[in-house]
């Protein structure tokens, strides 16, 4: 019989991301404000509860990081250089005004096409080899290759960038703080001179939006700084997650495939449905800035409670019974994805073009593409629940 005594937590790995599910059912059953004694934090399962926390940002605080290890943050060497998903209101708001201006529909549009063009060039070769390593191939790279043009690196730069990229990306899997912290060093040198550099050569990206912005509104170079390490931790393989999980569910469910060939129309509510069962980010965590109270529990001031978004998108209570199924035509509302309220994602929209794209040109030219997820590899760390190669067959 499980009882809440029963139930546990356990950080996830690259062996137990390949099924959390019945962990995260037990929580949200049975003990849904869950303390982990050995890391002294706690953690929310519920929908209502990991929503409603994300909201209240007085009380659940994002300014001493977002794991649930205690001076993360330090060990990073962030102590100094905040990225912005770091601070709260209303200093976050007041930045977050200005960032916005970098991800207008507008800047959306224009990148449509180049993420188009990579995308098929990328499938095409895939297809002509009779298949291959689709993560490697091309849900690696492409939203290395999107933010890299959100930021304006310049493209004899990209190779380098997407070095650091994928080291810092490596270094927080690993729970390495010294070679996050060196290859943060790197990255920031980088875009110090490249801060430098768009204030006598601006371009058409965010960063030169920010340069231009910061004598009137006040903005530091180390504010930019922490905006350029946001992006590149937040918008990498969180978008290889969604679409490399996305696929695995799509060949495990051949039917739901076959609408979005017949319909294609279903492409945009199929990408809600993905974000909502793939969850990327399968959790974050917040400090308690008051002992609160949920679900008749006292969460102490001071801890951490990791908001458990993956549990929460999958929530019964409210997605209905069917919750964990694959319904492309479901349309889901009010998805914890990208999180709510002064945090919510300033990237979403990027990553719904790139899933949008590479659905659409996936069925269109390879109708009856299929996995082979036991083949498989999720890659390590508590956070990001990604695939590091996933064998495909168009």
């Amino acid at each position: 019989m499980t009882t809440a005594a029963s139930v546990g937590f356990e950080p996830c790995s690259a062996e137990s991301w390949r099924d959390p599910f019945g962990m995260y059912a037990a929580l949200r059953d049975y003990d849904p404000v869950h303390h982990v004694v050995d890391g002294d934090y706690w953690v929310l399962s519920r929908y209502a509860d990991v929503s409603a926390a994300a909201l209240d940002t007085s009380t659940f605080s994002s300014a001493q990081g977002l794991t649930f290890t205690y001076g993360d943050m330090n060990a990073a060497g962030l102590d100094e250089i905040k990225p912005m998903v770091f601070l709260d209101p209303p200093e976050h708001g007041e930045f977050r005004r200005l960032v916005v201006r970098g991800f207008t529909p507008r800047q959306v549009t224009a990148v449509e096409p180049a993420v188009r063009e990579f995308v098929v060039s990328r499938l095409e070769r895939l297809r002509d080899a009779g298949g291959g390593d689709v993560v490697a191939e091309l849900l690696k790279p492409l939203p290395s290759f999107v933010v890299g043009r959100y930021l304006g690196v310049p493209d004899s730069d990209r190779e380098q960038f997407d070095g650091w990229t994928q080291g810092i990306v490596a270094a927080n899997a690993l729970g390495d703080p010294l070679l996050a912290a060196q290859t943060v060093a790197e990255l920031f040198g980088y875009f110090g001179e490249l801060i430098e550099w768009r204030r006598t050569a601006p371009g058409d990206d965010v960063i030169s939006e920010l340069v231009q912005a910061a004598d009137d509104a006040n903005v530091s170079a180390l504010q930019i700084l922490g905006f350029a390490f946001t992006m590149v931790t937040g918008g990498n393989d969180t978008t290889t997650g969604l679409l490399s999980v996305g696929l695995e569910l799509l060949a495990e469910r051949p039917e739901q495939r076959d609408r979005l060939v017949a319909d294609p129309g279903l492409v945009g509510p199929a990408i809600e449905e993905l974000l909502r069962l793939t969850s990327p980010v399968q959790g974050l965590a917040r400090t308690t800035t008051r002992d609160v109270e949920v679900e008749g529990v006292t969460v102490p001031v001071g801890k951490k409670v990791f908001l458990l978004y993956g549990s929460a998108n999958r929530d019964p209570r409210e997605y209905g019974p069917d919750a964990a199924e694959l319904d492309v035509a479901r349309r889901p509302q009010k998805i914890l994805t990208f999180s709510v309220g002064a945090h919510h994602c300033l990237g979403a929209a990027a990553a719904r073009l790139m899933g949008h794209v590479v659905l659409e040109e996936l069925v269109a030219r390879c109708p009856g593409f299929t996995v082979d997820a036991a083949a498989g590899r999720f890659a390590p760390g508590h956070f990001v629940r990604r695939y590091e190669s996933l064998p495909f067959v168009p």
